[in-house]
């Protein structure tokens, strides 16, 4: 599954469908979108492709870093590099999936 470069688990949010941030307001205060400071262009490691990195723009400013075309978040609640508590939750208006280096989302639970 994809993580920051300080190891917290990145999730997709079921409702954005690949073509917005959709996680705004309070949701976005249990998911921070991954940001992207202006300028700047997301870098690929590992077994990520950075073909398939790029960004959207962010309801609330600035970009949201995507993969495979969906915006990628956190979740407040992983509190440990490599934790994916998220993973299939039901929450904040749809449900949470992390995403493999290939670009696809993993649907299963942990």
């Amino acid at each position: 599954m994809l993580v920051t470069s300080q190891g917290q688990t990145l999730y997709t949010f079921v409702p954005d469908n690949r073509t917005q941030v959709t996680c705004v307001g309070s949701c976005a205060t249990v998911w921070p979108p991954l940001s992207l400071p202006s300028g700047q262009t997301p870098v690929a490691a590992g077994g990520v492709s950075a073909a398939l990195l790029g960004s959207d723009p962010n309801p609330g400013g600035g970009n949201v870093v995507t993969y495979a075309k969906w915006p990628l978040y956190t979740f407040t609640s992983d509190t440990a590099a490599g934790a994916a508590t998220g993973q299939a939750l039901n929450l904040s208006g749809g449900l949470w999936y992390v995403i493999a280096p290939s670009g696809a989302v993993i649907t299963k639970k942990a």
